[in-house]
């Protein structure tokens, strides 16, 4: 049975309807009283889990789940081994770099040496930083990062952005964008190269959803 790891939060909707396109339904998910974890469509060919959006690769990864939904960002940021087959093109949103908007710093760059920058993304935050040759200090928090700024803590942040409304109603602005991202369709290596329970029919299907949707 083919086992789809799927994420929860905002990617979550999206990746179920484009499922459901294919005839595999786990919309049971989205029930607000479902507590279940583990659903098998009700065509016995499929299995959904509903992991966090960080763990879904690392299920991809290990085998326990043959395809994965995912956001382009905790690709960037776990680099795990996975295969990564498709750009499905929903829940786009880019990692910027904010600060207050009433400091002096409208460029990464401009930055004070040694200053700390707050992120949930450290991998990310510290390489874009490295390749501007800024040292810093990338202090881990992984809720209301947009506190750094406000309390002082942290001369700016790097995080992900949508519509851009957070940032503007706690007094905070964007300064660059590291990457654009998207939700990613990724696989087990060795269970796509086999081809296991009807895997790569279920890619093609999710494939033909999106209109640019493998990537280079």
């Amino acid at each position: 049975m083919l086992t789809i790891a799927l994420p929860k939060g905002s990617l979550l909707k999206d990746s179920i309807d484009r499922l459901k396109s294919l005839g595999l339904d786990f919309s049971a998910f989205l029930d607000s009283s479902n507590r279940q974890l583990q659903i098998v469509d009700a065509s016995g060919s499929a299995k959904g889990l509903l992991v966090r959006a960080q763990d879904v690769p690392v299920y991809v990864e290990y085998g326990q789940a043959q395809l994965g939904i995912v956001g382009y960002d905790v690709l960037r940021e776990k680099q795990p081994k996975v295969a990564h087959l498709a750009d499905l093109g929903f829940g786009g949103c880019r990692l910027s770099v904010a600060v207050k908007a009433s400091s002096p710093y409208r460029q990464p760059i401009e930055l004070p040496p040694h200053g700390r920058v707050a992120s949930k993304f450290v991998r990310c935050a510290r390489e874009y930083f490295r390749e501007l040759d800024l040292p810093v200090e990338i202090v881990p928090l992984y809720g209301s990062v947009e506190l750094g700024p406000i309390t002082g803590m942290s001369e700016a942040i790097v995080d992900l952005v949508s519509t851009g409304r957070t940032l503007k109603e706690n007094g905070l602005i964007e300064i660059a964008v590291l990457f654009e991202s998207t939700a990613r369709l990724v696989a087990h290596p060795l269970s796509y190269r086999l081809d296991a329970d009807g895997l790569h029919e279920v890619v093609d299907g999710l494939r033909g959803t999106v209109k640019t949707p493998v990537l280079q």
